[in-house]
């Protein structure tokens, strides 16, 4: 559980929460503990139900960016909870829902939302609400300032894909936030608070500003976890990242470029890595020829130029340094 030394009365930084071990009611008394000193100045811990607080089951990081939180969430039991009256709630909040279902809103008032899984719910709250999420939910929760959003969005609610070009970039740019908050400054501190709002506006107009050069590294993420999940995809390239996150193929590059690399070359770097990977397996081991097929090489002579550029060795060359001696 670490904070950044600077601004540290506005940006405790980022930390762990959980269920820790013991009674289930000290399991909720210690995460109540932990929001309420790391979070609590921002957005406080609803009021939760009894049935929620004697089967506490949760896992969560969180981050406190001046008036920004970020929550990451794992409950495998369900919870329940309502906001404290009294308390002034003049927020937009996120709820972006991978796994599972969550539902706030105020049914008394016919305004209540469910957000299923694959979906992502942005809303502006002005009164005490409640929340309820199902048994083994994974979602991130964003509490955003309203001054920022309200002149875009008013009271309107905003719904969508997780897999929306603009999400993603804010989802890249708070798991970023969570990796780097400990050690930033001022200035760090500064441009990571300036990102987030910037990319909420983004999900908000449902369009990315490219010539926004802060939202940058945001872009270099998200298009690097696309390729990380589609390297054995024949079309992958940087045309097609730039029609997934809805950018210029320009713009792209242009972001990659502020962080020294190529596209194509990290399309190539990971693809290499995972062949590596794939030589030191003990058992299956496929081909140099199947290796460069299944990597999206154009040929094995391709292949094989390629890793030895990167690891001073041919493909054959690393599988049989890395063999035990004897076999």
């Amino acid at each position: 559980m670490n904070s950044t030394g600077a601004d540290a009365d506005e940006s405790p930084g980022a930390f762990s929460l959980g269920s820790a071990p013991g009674a289930l009611p000290r399991r909720f008394e210690a995460f109540q503990r932990e929001w309420e000193t790391r979070l609590g100045a921002v957005f406080r811990l609803p009021s939760l139900s009894p049935d929620t607080i004697g089967d506490f089951r949760v896992k969560a990081r969180g981050a406190r960016v001046r008036d920004v939180v970020i929550v990451d969430v794992h409950g495998a039991s369900a919870a329940r909870g309502n906001a404290i009256l009294g308390d002034v709630e003049d927020q937009f909040r996120m709820q972006v829902v991978r796994r599972g279902a969550w539902t706030v809103g105020d049914p008394r008032a016919r305004d209540e939302q469910t957000v299923p899984a694959g979906q992502f719910l942005l809303r502006h709250v002005g009164r005490p609400s409640h929340f309820e999420s199902a048994p083994h939910t994974t979602a991130k929760l964003l509490f955003l300032p309203a001054a920022n959003l309200t002149p875009l969005l008013g009271n309107r609610s905003i719904t969508g894909s997780v897999d929306s070009p603009e999400l993603r970039l804010l989802v890249a740019h708070t798991n970023t936030v969570h990796a780097t908050m400990a050690d930033l400054g001022p200035a760090g501190v500064h441009a990571a608070y300036s990102a987030l709002i910037e990319l909420a506006k983004a999900v908000a107009r449902g369009r990315f500003d490219d010539v926004e050069p802060r939202l940058a590294p945001s872009l270099v993420q998200a298009a690097k976890d696309l390729v990380d999940s589609h390297l054995t995809h024949p079309e992958l390239s940087p045309p097609m990242l730039a029609r997934e996150l809805n950018v210029s193929a320009r713009t792209l590059h242009r972001a990659f470029a502020t962080v020294g690399e190529s596209v194509m070359a990290y399309i190539r770097h990971r693809r290499l890595e995972e062949a590596r990977l794939a030589l030191t397996a003990p058992s299956g081991r496929l081909s140099v020829s199947e290796l460069a097929a299944h990597w999206q090489f154009a040929d094995s002579s391709h292949f094989t130029r390629a890793f030895k550029k990167q690891y001073g060795q041919t493909p054959t060359e690393y599988a049989r340094s890395i063999r035990p001696t004897g076999s």
